[in-house]
């Protein structure tokens, strides 16, 4: 049986960081041709060249992530920390979609599953410049949704939190008994998501399954937030 994405060109960026290696397995698998990225997208005009030099895709995984500065007040937030996130999270974003969007209009189809993150709908203390970027990334892609929309591309993005990811919950974390007294507090389901169960998700915003989710930023996080 042909798999979900059979014949389906992918690019995902920051390949081998964060939610890349479990996407690029798991489409494998779904019959994808996966074009995987691991290049700087804050080079000036790399988002570009990298949509140029890939050729037509059906599928834009805008995997991107930044350092989270966690536990940084407002007040004691250093320039260069907010400047990055915007860096690494937002403006390459704007430069892939940028760049694969007109090819889609052109064929009349196209995805771009964006791994964003729940901080973006829910607030938290000492993330201000994580947030803020999150934010923008779930901002843009609400617009670019209903922008191309009626050239049936679909835009969308997973606001994830307590996913398995060895940057942000490395083992060490998750086996003290402080850190599993704080996820049984704040997750719902009591536990992290596996990075399988996040890659089944952006799965699905890949397929024709989810020609009708224009725009969205889907809460994944286990009733973190709504």
């Amino acid at each position: 049986m042909a798999g979900r994405l059979e014949g389906k060109r992918v690019l995902v960026t920051q390949a081998e960081d964060y939610m890349g290696p479990a996407t690029i397995e798991l489409f494998t698998e779904e019959g994808a041709e996966v074009i995987a990225d691991n290049s700087d997208l804050t080079e000036t005009g790399r988002c570009q060249a990298l949509i140029a030099q890939t050729g037509d895709i059906d599928v834009l995984v805008a995997n991107l992530a930044s350092p989270n500065f966690t536990g940084i007040q407002v007040t004691d937030l250093a320039d260069e920390d907010w400047h990055c996130t915007f860096d690494m999270m937002v403006h390459p974003l704007h430069g892939l979609c940028q760049a694969a969007v007109p090819q889609m209009i052109a064929r009349q189809a196209g995805k771009i599953v964006v791994y964003g993150s729940a901080t973006a709908l829910k607030g938290m203390p000492t993330v201000t410049a994580y947030s803020a970027a999150r934010a923008a990334q779930a901002g843009y892609i609400r617009s670019l949704g209903v922008e191309v929309a009626k050239h049936n591309v679909q835009a969308n993005l997973i606001a994830q939190n307590y996913v398995e990811n060895p940057v942000y919950y490395p083992q060490k974390l998750r086996e003290k008994e402080s850190f599993q007294k704080s996820l049984a507090r704040q997750v719902p389901l009591g536990r992290l998501a596996t990075a399988r169960e996040d890659a089944l998700f952006a799965l699905f915003l890949a397929s024709n399954e989810s020609d009708f989710f224009v725009g969205q930023s889907i809460p994944f996080s286990g009733g973190w937030t709504q």
